[in-house]
């Protein structure tokens, strides 16, 4: 997990292998805003030993669940097995959490983006292209305005985007060259892939679809780009041209 550099043992003949960021936006919490839970579950070797970190470098496609629970005004479960994505509600009467959305869709088309615009100035040429054309709004190549959000907890805006649709981005940059990507692959990246593409998303570093990328390090860290299909096709296309394409919607 992001809190333990080691493998933690669990049951040795265990069938399942856990990855978990415990807490998300933990900087949030001294001013009471958005926190929550990451994790991933992957198929574990039975032919290795439980405390053998290279089992767990699989790519996301792998991954058998995973999911994230939200701390905000009210608790909320986000779980996918492979079969759409699920949104619970914690009911402390019930004393459990209750289904409340069978299966969330991001809509394909969205105005809104999430990113941390404070980090421009060291963001790779594609990114901050992309970026310069949505605030051009209406009057750029874009042809709409677009509304930023930004809550500085991946769960809060992944969870925004898999209830109405928009792009979170965490991209590349070179504030600390010798860390240019920031969000953890196994436990932040892959699973909220994992959700965001059950729910009719796609997810990328740019270059790449993030659940193809094969883990070298459990710890190892990534770009992140998910959220509605068209506009995440649409930055990957920067990225791949690094020009300023303009897509038909």
């Amino acid at each position: 997990s992001e809190e333990e550099d080691d493998i933690v043992p669990g049951n040795p003949r265990g069938r399942y292998l856990v990855t978990f960021d415990p807490l998300d936006g933990s900087s949030n919490t001294d001013i009471n805003s958005l926190i929550g839970t990451i994790f991933s579950i992957l198929p574990a070797d039975p032919h290795k030993d439980a405390s053998d970190a290279s089992q767990f470098l699989q790519p996301g496609s792998a991954q058998v669940a995973a999911g994230y629970v939200l701390y905000g005004p009210s608790t909320m479960l986000a779980l996918t097995t492979g079969k759409g994505t699920r949104l619970y509600t914690l009911d402390k009467t019930y004393g459990g959490f209750l289904l409340t959305e069978e299966q969330a869709t991001i809509p394909k088309y969205t105005a809104e983006f999430a990113i941390n615009m404070s980090n421009q100035r060291f963001w790779e040429a594609p990114m901050k292209n992309y970026i310069a054309d949505l605030l051009k709004g209406k009057e750029g190549i874009r042809g709409k305005n677009y509304n930023m959000r930004w809550i500085a907890a991946m769960v809060g805006d992944v969870h925004r985007v898999l209830c109405r649709g928009g792009i979170f981005a965490y991209p590349r940059d070179l504030k600390d060259p010798s860390k240019p990507d920031k969000l953890r692959l196994m436990y932040e990246a892959n699973p909220m892939s994992f959700l965001v593409e059950q729910a009719g998303g796609a997810s990328s570093t740019g270059y790449q679809r993030i659940m193809e990328i094969i883990p070298t390090d459990i710890h190892q860290r990534v770009a992140v780009i998910l959220g509605s299909k068209h506009e995440v096709e649409t930055c990957v296309n920067y990225h791949r041209n690094r020009t300023a394409p303009v897509i038909s919607d």
